[in-house]
Parts: C-alpha cells; structure tokens; sequence
C-alpha cells in the first residue's frame, strides 16, 4: 500500500475496470480497490439465491427455478453493438482473449401497442410491417442515402452539410412520419430523448449507420452481441488484463477515504491504517458522494420466465424499445431479455429487465407497458436506484469520477463515459481504430 502510483482506481465496476486496464496498457502504475469482496460493483452478476438476498432478504428462491448457480443475472444488463465504441475498446486493449460473444436474436421497436423488428437498411424497410405502402418507400430512400454517406465523398451528400443542418431539416427532405422518424431517432440512432432533432444531422446519421453495419457483421436478427456468462465477465477480463500489465488489485479493503492536500488535490486513499499515494484517482460516485449530485432515478423489474417473450419469433435473447412519445412518456421503455443460450439461466428460463428513468414514485405502473409484453412470468422484482453525475472540477482535484449507469439496455450511453474520462485522464483521444475481425474470432456466430 505505502507505494506511490499514477492513478488509484476505486470501485471495480464496468466502467472503472476498462480504464484500469486501458491505464495500464498505456504503460501508467495503477493500483486497483474496491471495499466489497467481489468484481462488479453496481454492474456485478449475481446468482439466484445473491439476486434473492439482495432484494428480498432471507427469503428463499422457490426450487421450481432451477439450480441457483445456472444463474449470472446482470444487475445492469447491457447489448453491445457488434461495430459500436465497445467491441472496439475491448479489441484495442485485448480483452476478447478472455470472453466469448454470441450474437442477440433480436431488436424490436414497440409501435400502437404492438412490437415489430427494427428495420434498419433499405431491403428491411420494404419488407417491415411497420410502416404503410408509400412511407416503406420515403424510408428506403432514406435508408439508401444513411447507407450511402461517406464524409470524404461529396457526392454521396446530396447537397446537405449534416455539421450544419439538424436531424429534423433531414427528415422532413424525406418525409418520414411521426412514427417513422420515433423508431429512426429512438430504436435505431438510440437517443434517449428527442433533442437530437434540433441539433446536426451528422451524430443521427452516424449513429444509424453504425447500427447497420452491427446488423450486417453476424447472422443473427440484430446488431447485438453479449458475452456467454454475463457481463460479469467484463470487468474480471479488464483485471486480467490490468494486472499483466502491472496493474495491483486490492479487493475487500474497507473506507477507501481518499485523501486531499490544502489545495484540495486528491493525493491519495487509505484503508486499514495505510495510504497509498497518487497522482489522479477514478471512481465510481459512491466513494466520493460530496463531488457528485443526483441527476434521475432508475426503475426496473426483473423477470423470471419460462418462455421467451412473445411474438419476437421464439428470440432466447432480445431488446425492446418502448419510445416515449408511444407511452405518453419523457423517457423511453426497455426490455432486455436473455436465457440458457448466454449461460446466463438454466434451460428453459428466460431472465427479463424492464427498465427506464424513473418519473414517478410507482415502478410498477411506469413499466407495466413494458411487463405486459413478457406473457406470464414466474417471479418478478421491483427495485429503484438513484443515479448520480460528477459536480467536481478534475483539473482542480485530480478526481475523475464516473456516472451512475443509465436505464438503457445497450452500452452506447456507457462506453461514451468511458471514453469522456479517458481523454480527461491522460489528455488524449483513446484510439479505436481497430481490426474488427477480432470481434469475429471471439464471436460464436462469426
């Protein structure tokens, strides 16, 4: 402990683990704590009889669910996009040598009370039956002009400067439906509110593209991937990964208070009598509560079915987005479900998150709409958490402290953050240009 190192990690959340190993390959002395005893932190995988202590106490899981340690239930569960910022930050630092990905069956959008696949390429959108006759044909030509547009080529602009113009001047060139232009922005783009309208047309577009080139890398009915297991093997993999490059890990180390000089710069962080110093320290916001203020709420359910969730095709692995404006909502409904096919529940189970931003006290009415689309379900959870954002200045305290994970079922909201913080840390863009095939070679459905 009484060693000097460049950065302190504390909390062995996601987050904080791929910057702990991303430090380390960088050549950085990183020390890596946590007060629990076990990987994960808030996105740590929990077994059957963990998932039944943490929300319900003593009570006991019924044995008609099967044996507790077929079980890894994520409790922030999360889709990769297959060509999305993350695949990429695992392939630079070399972490898919120690996970296998499967693809996700499928991605579905809630439309009038009804679920349909997302279409995301011209060939879909004639195909879908979410869309009437004559509007399957303004979004192909859309679709056609998303899949076409290179930066570098002008003529693949049609005369639009996507820096300049907004989403909305965009869409309405095409003119795309309310409907149309709800499961574009909110299923396939991913925004998490309708702000992205008004702002340039580039971050939509890119976005989308993104999406279709996900869906086109593996076989599967989505752009999707997610690590057999659970994600709880992420954060173990970014250990491995820190500690071969000279990363320390402590586990089980009570307070972790870190310790600031009179200028009020973060200096370094004692437990059990002994100070470890350093130059920056990164955490999650539960270590440093006073440098972070409550920003929203997180509601979800966690189901448990016999049976995959209905009219998604018999999918043993599956995200639903229940845009706002088709729940009279300000945020979005998600559902992710997974099964036996991830290892993550025994055969024939099916684990299920509801999930959203919270805006009233009742979970249980906010994401019924959500649950309604689950059929019958053997157990189910209900569970609030507070989410919290840095107030800090990291330039004035060398604190350099993470967001509390979203309701999105996707990792795009989380991999930003990481890739926010890295830059602040060391001052530089992370590179991510990357050989996907790595993401190939680690995939299952390859």
């Amino acid at each position: 402990m009484d060693e000097e190192y460049d950065v302190i990690v504390l909390g062995t959340g996601l987050k904080e683990c791929i910057l702990s190993g991303l430090l380390s390959v960088d050549g950085l002395k990183v020390l890596h704590m946590d007060r629990n005893d076990y990987y994960g932190g808030e996105s740590t995988s929990l077994n059957l009889v963990q998932l039944w202590k943490r929300i319900r106490g003593n009570d006991k899981p019924a044995e008609s669910l099967g044996l507790s340690k077929e079980y890894n239930v994520d409790m922030t569960p999360k889709f990769m996009m297959a060509n999305g910022t993350l695949v990429r930050v695992l392939i630079r630092a070399g972490v898919t040598k120690y996970l296998n990905f499967k693809a996700v069956d499928g991605s579905f959008v809630y439309n009038s009370g009804k679920i349909y696949k997302v279409p995301a390429t011209d060939v879909e959108a004639l195909k879908s039956t979410l869309m009437g006759l004559f509007e399957k044909r303004r979004a192909r030509k859309f679709f056609i002009y998303v899949q076409d547009y290179e930066d570098d080529d002008p003529k693949s602009h049609e005369g639009l400067d996507l820096n300049k113009v907004t989403t909305r001047e965009v869409i309405s060139k095409y003119g795309l439906d309310d409907n149309t232009v709800d499961f574009i922005g909110h299923a396939l783009a991913l925004h998490i509110d309708d702000s992205y309208l008004d702002k340039p047309a580039i971050h939509t577009i890119k976005r989308i593209k993104v999406y279709a080139e996900s869906l086109a890398r593996f076989r599967g009915g989505s752009p999707y991937i997610y690590p057999l297991y659970g994600l709880g093997e992420l954060p173990q993999g970014f250990a491995r990964l820190s500690a071969v490059y000279g990363g320390t890990y402590m586990l089980n180390k009570p307070e972790c208070k870190v310790e600031f000089d009179a200028d009020g710069k973060a200096f370094g962080v004692t437990s059990e009598g002994e100070t470890a110093k350093c130059k920056k320290v990164v955490c999650d916001p539960s270590y440093l509560p006073d440098k972070v203020k409550k920003v929203g709420r997180v509601a979800r359910a966690i189901c448990i079915m016999s049976h995959p969730v209905p009219n998604t095709h018999d999918s043993h692995s599956v995200q639903i987005i229940l845009p706002q404006k088709q729940l009279g909502r300000k945020s979005d409904v998600y559902v992710f479900c997974c099964s036996n096919a991830h290892n993550v529940a025994p055969k024939g189970k099916y684990i299920a998150f509801v999930s959203s931003e919270a805006e009233t006290d009742n979970p249980e009415t906010e994401l019924k709409p959500g649950i309604d689309l689950l059929g019958p379900v053997d157990d189910i959870f209900f569970d609030i958490y507070d989410r919290y954002e840095p107030i800090n200045d990291n330039e004035q305290d060398n604190c350099f402290i993470s967001s509390s994970y979203d309701a999105t079922t996707h990792f795009e909201t989380t991999v930003q953050d990481v890739v926010s913080l890295y830059k602040k840390i060391t001052g530089k863009e992370l590179d991510l240009s990357v050989d996907l095939s790595a993401a190939s070679a680690a995939s299952e459905d390859a």
